[in-house]
């Protein structure tokens, strides 16, 4: 399925690029959070709060669009939040096992798996040049994962490879955020072949919906607590902190952030979406200065120009690709 013909009222990637802002900050309030919240209920939350806020929108302004969707679009509604959920599941939980930068790296590489199904799965051709901007996407998230084992100095680039870095929970969160970019590259697969056919105050809802019954379900079969946690003895219900920053999980990256996504789905391709969130991880570094200080190598900083090269190349191709194309009717 080709995307949408119809010129969208904003440009697509102006869209994208704040719903990148709001989703960078998904992880510095992850890491607040976890101080005293279980990930799974984090995760459940989130998608829980964003759907119950949709809830009422959608139904005082698409209820005939509701009535109307057929048992096979829910069905694919119900797969894509089942993703959703697995992928938010997985991540999240990487980011108590391994560094902020390690898990937020390995879950972008996303647009690598849409990219590789995307011929296939969606008979969408990719032209040559997303290729490149995939590419050079990917090796900017390679540095900026290098970061955190390389320096440089007077003497050159030095990396030291820890066996603790691939051994142990280290490992098992990076494959955990490597399992939430697969997850999340079937979500953008599926959502590129449904969203264009459906509203997306319909769309959002029901992905949203059921990628929070989905979590609602794991967060209740872990045992965890919903309001709070037992220490030296005592229940201690969860600091304002620990609700403001689940609020803001809900509001900015979730309902802000992965709905501009959902939009955008309606009028570029699935490779083009995804890679822009290849500059999640460059959002994260900015906020990870402002807000605790930590600076970024310059390792950091040329993974960062890598990406944002890629997304470029890869957004020209795409509007050109797109322009190029002879006009239906």
């Amino acid at each position: 399925m080709n995307p949408s013909s119809a010129r969208p009222p904003i440009s697509a990637y102006l869209v994208l690029g704040i719903g990148i802002l709001a989703v960078s900050s998904a992880s510095i309030l992850i890491r607040f959070a976890q101080r005293e919240a279980h990930s799974l209920v984090i995760a459940a939350y989130r998608l829980t709060l964003a759907a119950l806020i949709l809830l009422p929108i959608t139904l005082w302004g698409s209820r005939t669009a509701l009535r109307r969707l057929t048992g096979r679009q829910m069905g694919w509604l119900a797969a894509a939040g089942l993703f959703l959920a697995i992928h938010f599941a997985a991540w999240i939980t990487s980011l108590e096992m391994t560094t902020v930068i390690s898990s937020v790296v390995l879950v972008a590489t996303t647009p690598l798996w849409v990219a590789l199904a995307s011929p296939f799965l969606l008979k969408e051709k990719i032209p040559a040049a997303i290729w490149w901007g995939v590419g050079l996407s990917m090796a900017g998230s390679l540095a900026v994962a290098a970061s955190g084992i390389c320096v440089v100095d007077g003497d050159g680039l030095k990396c030291m490879m820890t066996p603790q870095l691939w051994t142990g929970k280290s490992l098992t969160g990076n494959l955990l955020a490597l399992v939430g970019a697969w997850c999340a590259a079937g979500y953008m697969i599926i959502g590129r072949r449904v969203r264009p056919s459906l509203s997306l105050p319909v769309y959002t809802l029901g992905v949203y919906g059921s990628a929070a019954v989905v979590l609602l379900a794991m967060a209740a079969a872990s045992g965890a607590s919903f309001i709070g946690s037992w220490g030296s003895g005592q229940f201690q219900s969860f600091s304002v902190l620990t609700w403001v920053c689940i609020a803001g999980l809900a509001l900015g990256p979730q309902l802000l952030g992965h709905t501009s996504y959902n939009w955008a789905l309606g009028y570029l391709p699935a490779a083009s979406v995804s890679v822009a969130l290849l500059g999640e991880p460059v959002g994260t570094t900015i906020l990870a200065l402002l807000l605790l200080k930590e600076i970024p190598s310059p390792i950091e900083v040329a993974g960062g120009i890598l990406i944002l090269m890629g997304i470029y190349i890869t957004s020209r191709a795409t509007t050109e690709s797109k322009n190029g194309q002879p006009k239906e009717g």
